[in-house]
């Protein structure tokens, strides 16, 4: 069963705990961590790209010149394709990019993240963390004294907006609840900092 220390917001030892095995010290599967981020950009996709067809471009009702004896190739319409102005042949329209997963796959493909965080030695744990005000100095320091000064995803037990306002001006700083955590996040984060609470939650999560 792996163990990882617990630290304060002056990257001071407080405890240790130990981390569920099922959760947190599983044999990462790359392919499914793959697929669900392949399939979480996927989602991401407005899909909102549209061209106009030789049908929805003005003009070109009139036949450009006659159907022979011009020395032209026939023409029917001066908004087809080939033409300067004319209409996009097999061009983009709107469509969703959406497609889902199996659950037991996204499953898996979330305790590989978190599992691969702890073996790399990527995540760090924090007694506590809240805030009374806005200050994204503090979230600052304390990212900085914890070693977590690139990119980072900070994990809270439950929503406190004073952190979350104050740290979404820092670059490369990600914010998100148990419930809204998702593997591109924690594949992305160069850090994973969760508070205590927030481990617990998630273990009962995914166990």
């Amino acid at each position: 069963m792996p163990s990882i220390e617990i630290v304060n917001t002056a990257n001071e030892k407080v405890g240790t705990m130990e981390l569920s095995e099922e959760v947190f010290g599983i044999e990462p599967n790359e392919a499914a961590v793959h697929a669900v981020v392949v399939n979480y950009l996927a989602n991401q996709r407005q899909g909102t790209q549209s061209t106009l067809t030789r049908g929805e471009v003005s003009g070109g009702g009139k036949k450009p010149w006659r159907q022979k004896g011009t020395g032209h190739a026939r023409q029917g319409s001066t908004r087809s394709p080939q033409w300067r102005h004319g209409g996009i042949a097999l061009g983009p329209k709107p469509r969703s990019y959406r497609y889902t997963l199996n659950k037991k796959l996204r499953r898996l493909a979330m305790k590989s993240a978190l599992s691969a965080k702890v073996a790399d030695g990527d995540m760090i744990v924090l007694d506590s963390f809240s805030m009374g005000e806005y200050k994204t100095k503090k979230v600052v320091d304390m990212l900085a004294a914890i070693g977590a000064d690139r990119k980072v995803l900070l994990v809270m037990p439950e929503k406190n907006d004073f952190v979350v306002a104050s740290a979404r001006n820092i670059p490369g700083v990600r914010t998100a609840l148990v419930n809204t955590l998702n593997v591109y996040d924690i594949v992305n984060a160069d850090k994973f900092v969760v508070v205590k609470d927030a481990v617990a939650q998630i273990e009962e999560v995914y166990c």
